[in-house]
């Protein structure tokens, strides 16, 4: 099994690794979302077996000086475990930075993409018009990432994006995201922790980590009326593809 989502603490990794190990999942994507954090996270994959690392800068920041450094991504991701821009996106939610801004670093780690011939992870949050908009004319592969919209499902199954689903897809009072994940090719399905956030309903209010990613992948198994192991193995086999791990 793999969480293709997780934003990791260098310092509590091994001990996070091992209990993910010991419930099954063997492949973590880290995922970074400032420069000095990509450089953790790319040493990080790279000290620890079965992990690789998604640097980028997150959309919270485009208000800030991080949003003039999108070109220091380029070294890092030209190394071997680097497998993907992200997270970057647009987040009208939280609203920490403004659209303009938002949207020039979006573009720009986009670009990176193209230029790298990179996937790209995702975030996006009350801003779905222009996160299409954003992709219309980007060919490489798409991963959203906590899904939380079902507005998107159609175009992204339209255009063929990997659809990724977090922790909130088991919770009672969100029925939407099953119902949404019943209808994703089983080709392009995801799971992922966004830990430590986003814990799933059976530990809810914990802080989350890897290993939790079962809990993901039995809501969705359940939703789908699938097999869980069956489809943890499918899923795999999607973000082998998805990452070229």
């Amino acid at each position: 099994m793999i969480d293709t989502h997780a934003h990791l603490d260098p310092a509590e990794a091994p001990a996070v690794l091992e209990r993910a190990r010991e419930a099954g999942v063997d492949r973590v994507i880290a995922v970074a979302t400032t420069v000095a954090q990509s450089a953790a996270t790319l040493a990080l994959a790279e000290q620890h077996e079965g992990v690789y690392a998604c640097i980028g800068i997150h959309p919270h920041e485009a208000g800030g000086a991080e949003a003039g450094r999108a070109d220091e991504l380029r070294p890092l991701l030209a190394r071997e475990r680097a497998v993907a821009v992200g997270e970057t996106g647009l987040d009208y939610f939280r609203d920490y930075a403004p659209h303009e801004a938002q949207g020039a670093l979006f573009a720009r780690q986009l670009a990176l993409a193209t230029e790298l011939s990179k996937p790209v992870v995702i975030h996006t949050r009350a801003a779905d018009d222009d996160t299409l908009a954003a992709l219309a004319g980007f060919d490489g592969t798409v991963i959203l990432h906590c899904f939380s919209s079902p507005a998107l499902l159609e175009p992204a199954l339209e255009r063929g994006w990997y659809i990724s689903f977090a922790g909130n897809v088991t919770y009672p009072k969100a029925p939407e995201l099953r119902e949404a994940a019943v209808r994703v090719p089983r080709d392009r399905l995801l799971a992922e922790t966004d830990s430590p956030y986003l814990a799933p309903q059976p530990l809810r209010g914990k802080r989350n980590e890897p290993a939790f990613v079962v809990h993901t992948l039995a809501t969705l198994a359940e939703a789908r009326g699938e097999d869980a192991a069956e489809l943890g193995a499918q899923i795999d086999a999607n973000a082998t593809a998805a990452f070229s791990l």
